[in-house]
């Protein structure tokens, strides 16, 4: 069986869901809204230069998780699913993995963001597998720690390696990997077949020199 992997934000879905948890918060008021904000925006801006600190975001990001109970945190992740991710939504993108399933492709998202916010995501599409940033969870709730490799930039690369240690029968599959982020750069040279999904401008022109495909999942693309 081969693998096609997928990134997660601004990929399979049109925005970034890790962002869109820290604005969720702040507009719900679960955080202090103009210091989370604040940093939250220059996070993800780090992130789009391909500079950003994995672990101070980590410590920023995963914080709010251990302040608020499981059932508060279970009632956000609803909502969250209904009001925000279901905005940003692309048909286009399931098509793309039913056209990949209907192949006997197995279907995986690889993602930086943490586990808590994309695993209803990952569900919703019927992925197979999920290789996520993993918060540490103790006896129901939520350390703010990080467990492991950071599913990030290289990161990603570990953590598909590991797996693949344990699912040996995929070591020697045809891998394809969408992507719309030079912090994906790492594992897009990894694989068979790398394409670049509505790529940011640095990963678009990368695409470009190398000769890989360049694709769009938005309307109208």
């Amino acid at each position: 069986m081969h693998l096609a992997i997928f990134d997660l934000d601004n990929t399979l879905i049109g925005g970034d869901s890790d962002h869109a948890w820290g604005e969720f918060l702040v507009e719900r008021r679960h955080v202090d809204g103009e210091r989370y904000r604040a940093l939250n925006d220059n996070f993800y801006r780090d992130y789009q230069r391909g500079e950003l600190d994995i672990f101070a975001y980590l410590e920023f990001a995963l914080e709010p998780l251990a302040q608020l109970s499981r059932g508060q945190l279970n009632n956000l992740q609803r909502e969250f699913m209904e009001e925000v991710v279901s905005e940003i939504w692309l048909p286009q993108a399931e098509d793309l993995i039913s056209r990949h399933r209907r192949r006997g492709h197995h279907i995986m998202i690889i993602t930086a963001t943490n586990r808590f916010v994309v695993e209803p995501i990952a569900e919703r599409l019927g992925v197979d597998t999920l290789l996520a940033t993993e918060p540490e969870e103790v006896e129901g709730r939520f350390t703010g720690r990080v467990v492991g490799e950071p599913c990030y930039q290289g990161g990603k690369v570990v953590r598909l390696h590991q797996w693949l240690a344990h699912n040996p029968g995929f070591s020697a599959a045809e891998k394809w990997f969408y992507s719309d982020s030079i912090n994906d750069l790492p594992l897009l040279q990894e694989v068979d077949h790398p394409v670049a999904v509505d790529p940011d401008a640095r990963l678009s022109a990368e695409a470009e020199r190398r000769g890989w495909p360049i694709i769009s999942l938005r309307s109208g693309g």
